[in-house]
């Protein structure tokens, strides 16, 4: 298996630590609010990673963490006017019913960054006694010019690097980074021989993969946007510790609109309890599994629902089977399918496999070879459920009332747009709004985007 290393920029044979097993760290959540699909990319693209090396026969240690306290965090709780403790609580429960809904395996361990204060304080002090921290109004900085590779991860130069941290009275160097900030009136904080405060972001992580994981461990994942400053850092305060860290360094690609990063603006409508208005877990499984994990997935309702159509193709030629012949167990994946996999997860050439054995069992099933339409779908179903979305599996058996209901209305919301879209061609206003208000009045919330109107099922508030 060879997987692309963002430290060396190639794509690398996978050799691990320890012959037969796999230890894999994802940066998680930062619980400040509902999760969208962008959120959960990184979440579904490292499954598969995790589901391949198990189906290969490692014995795979998975953490994902959850940011449980932050900056962003706090200032949402207080706007709000609730406590920290239960905003963090409330998403950090929304972040796990999404991955939940779209079928990613929990993790092996699921830490938090406030159960692991202890850890944190512990490698701040290593890095304090090594010279490469120190303390300033209270904080505790990493000094950037101690560590002579810093960089080595995302290209940047030592005079290019801005952390984004604002002005610190008690920095020496502005490319220094935070380990620790001081207490503040109105803050949660714990005690430290440095005084009470709480954690940094860059300092969260790396003690948390190292009690998991221990000092060396093979891979760490996260979205490209992590690279710096935050993987950056990791990497840095684990080095200067005496620690060897990640062996590999896997990044997702983001989820555009525009080609531009998903905007928060725009959660509302593409946060992933409402897109499952709109399509089933599954085929939204399948849509965002479906590109390579380090392009860029460019959303429209157009690609959604091409992506509906292609599952719903693999899900009718396996129903037609089992109404057929019978029962489909899962069988073998076939070479091609595992040679893409092996290719750094190229599922996109993976699932070209998939459709492959598709029409060609579609083709034997219409000419009465049911033994060859059978070793098709016992195959896809196999090669399916590795990508987590095996159709036939007890979990997505779901082509129930509620599903075929939320098709019909798809379609007819999109039909209702098309008219309001035609209505505010030929400039007829009134038209167009009277459109508009009817699907408000049906409960049917519309917002207009730059991909274009986008719908979700309101309250009924509006009825």
């Amino acid at each position: 298996m060879r997987i692309h290393d963002t430290m060396t920029g190639v794509v690398r044979d996978f050799v691990p630590l320890r012959d037969g097993h796999a230890s894999i760290y994802l940066c998680g959540a930062t619980v400040q609010g509902l999760p969208h699909i962008g959120h959960v990319r990184s979440g579904v693209a490292f499954d598969v990673l995790r589901r391949w090396l198990t189906a290969k026969g490692f014995d795979v240690a998975f953490i994902r963490n959850v940011t449980d306290i932050d900056d962003k965090i706090l200032t949402k709780a207080a706007d709000a006017g609730r406590p920290w403790w239960e905003w963090a609580a409330t998403f950090e429960r929304a972040f796990s019913s999404a991955y939940d809904s779209l079928g990613v395996l929990p993790p092996s361990a699921e830490p938090r960054a406030t159960g692991h204060i202890t850890q944190m304080v512990e490698l701040i002090e290593r890095l304090l006694t090594g010279g490469h921290a120190y303390t300033g109004d209270g904080d505790v900085y990493f000094d950037v010019l101690s560590y002579p590779e810093y960089g080595q991860l995302s290209g940047h130069r030592i005079d290019d690097v801005h952390q984004g941290e604002g002005v610190a009275t008690g920095k020496r160097d502005p490319r220094d980074f935070t380990l620790w900030k001081g207490a503040k009136p109105g803050e949660p904080s714990w005690p430290t021989p440095w005084g009470p405060g709480r954690p940094g972001w860059h300092t969260e992580c790396v003690a948390m993969c190292e009690e998991y994981l221990g000092p060396a461990f093979d891979i760490h994942a996260g979205g490209m946007d992590l690279v710096f400053p935050h993987h950056e850092n990791e990497i840095a305060q684990a080095r200067a510790a005496g620690d060897g860290f990640a062996q590999y360094w896997m990044h997702n690609g983001w989820v555009t609109m525009g080609g531009e990063k998903m905007s928060k603006s725009l959660g509302n409508v593409l946060s992933i309890p409402a897109v499952l208005q709109r399509v089933r877990a599954a085929e939204l499984r399948y849509y965002l599994g479906s590109a390579h994990y380090r392009s860029m997935l460019e959303f429209s309702e157009t690609a959604l629902q091409d992506a509906v159509k292609a599952y719903t193709g693999i899900e009718d030629f396996l129903h037609r089977v089992r109404n057929r012949v019978g029962t489909v167990v899962p069988g073998d994946w076939t070479e091609k399918f595992g040679a893409a996999l092996d290719d750094d997860l190229a599922v996109p050439t993976a699932l070209a496999e998939v459709h492959a054995a598709r029409a060609e069992g579609n083709r034997a099933l219409d000419t009465g070879d049911h033994d060859t339409a059978m070793t098709h779908a016992r195959s896809i179903r196999a090669m399916m459920g590795i990508l987590g979305c095996d159709p036939l599996d007890e979990r997505w058996e779901s082509r129930d009332e509620t599903s075929a209901a939320l098709a019909a209305i798809d379609e007819l919301v999109h039909w209702a747009l098309a008219g309001r879209a035609e209505a505010r061609e030929q400039r007829d206003w009134a038209k167009a709004d009277e459109i508009r208000d009817r699907l408000k009045a049906a409960g049917i919330v519309v917002t207009d985007t730059a991909d274009g109107p986008q719908w979700e099922l309101g309250d009924g508030s509006n009825k």
